[in-house]
């Protein structure tokens, strides 16, 4: 099918926008979920560590999750021709996404249940495994959605399984990988206490300067396609400067303890990084490295304009009352984490709450 060279109109561009909103909050959220599952055997110095680095996330970690589901859920009502055209060229590295989140939900549930050491540390390699895993393959995806995937003439991605791991997808992967570690590390700082923190504080100044070599050559590769390929990009200078000025200053806010402000940068990073590859993609939802024919655009992949108009009353109903109760949520366990005294009871998971 070739792309249909029109303008998207105000309510397909409106509905881009929301699923671009709830990516990137789903991966401000999620990221340091990701970073903190991470950084769990490197942050823990035995099963009291982990249950504290658990329980820094285990009142929030299901919720921030629905903004995955919202965000698949809204692609589907809203483009379908794109859900489809994803779902089945990316089904294994989505399938691997699924399992590994299962497995992570299960583990965040099933490990202080479990009846031996061993059991324990299988859950705890779950935790490990399924966070890594998504945090490397939501990079990989989101930098093939802008660079280009064999898209053909009829919406559907051939090619074999080495056509979406490319260079450019690989250093994505490493790109997402190593900034939500890092952005997990500095919540791991602003929300325990003890030498959890301690330990946090020390793996983000290593990791930063890593981190921001990776992200600095990801968004230089991707402001130059945007300049050189088939496609027009529109993303400013100024979104990739921004998101690199936060991530410079990461270590030394660190270094300072000022781990509010270090928290905020991370998280601003996240957002400029993927608003620019967003920003890449529009007004395309999908880049054709075969033929700029072929480009799965907004206008060729939307539903018809009475379901997106009702879809917006609804969104406009019910955004809010989400919103704030998840705002509510943040705020009832806005206090750190820490081990207890020598007299305390051990430590419940907060998953249970």
């Amino acid at each position: 099918m070739l792309a249909i060279i029109s303008s998207p109109s105000g309510l397909e561009q409106l509905w881009f926008s929301l699923i671009a909103l709830l990516w990137v909050g789903y991966f401000f959220l999620e990221g340091f979920d990701f970073g903190v599952g991470i950084l769990m055997p490197f942050v823990s110095a035995d099963d009291l560590d982990r249950r504290v680095v658990i329980n820094t996330i285990g009142p929030v970690w299901d919720g921030n999750e629905v903004w995955l589901l919202t965000a698949g859920g809204a692609t589907f009502a809203a483009f379908p021709l794109w859900y489809a055209t994803v779902f089945s060229g990316f089904y294994l590295a989505l399938f691997v996404v699924l399992v590994a989140l299962i497995f992570r939900g299960m583990a965040f549930e099933m490990r202080h249940r479990s009846s031996s050491e061993r059991a324990t540390r299988w859950w705890d390699r779950a935790i490990f495994w399924g966070s890594a895993l998504p945090a490397l393959l939501w990079g990989v995806a989101f930098a093939d959605f802008v660079h280009g995937v064999p898209v053909g003439a009829n919406a559907t991605i051939g090619g074999t399984f080495f056509d979406l791991v490319k260079p450019y997808a690989l250093l994505g992967g490493l790109a997402t990988l190593s900034l939500f570690t890092l952005h997990g590390a500095t919540y791991l700082g602003l929300k325990s206490e003890g030498d959890v923190r301690i330990r946090a504080h020390g793996v983000a100044q290593r990791i930063a300067p890593i981190t921001f070599v990776i992200v600095t050559g990801f968004l230089a590769w991707t402001y130059q396609s945007a300049r050189t390929m088939h496609h027009v990009g529109l993303v400013p200078p100024l979104l990739p400067v921004v998101a690199l000025i936060a991530l410079a200053g990461v270590g030394w806010l660190v270094r300072e303890r000022l781990e509010g402000w270090a928290f905020i940068a991370t998280a601003l990073t996240i957002v400029a990084f993927f608003t620019t590859l967003f920003l890449n993609l529009y007004p395309n939802v999908l880049v054709s490295s075969i033929s700029p024919h072929y480009d799965l655009t907004m206008v060729a992949s939307a539903s018809q304009p009475y379901t997106l108009e009702v879809m917006s009353w609804v969104a406009l109903i019910f955004t809010p009352f989400v919103l704030l109760y998840q705002s509510w949520t943040y705020w009832i366990f806005k206090k750190r984490v820490a081990r207890p005294g020598a007299a305390s009871e051990a430590l419940r998971d907060t998953t249970n709450v």
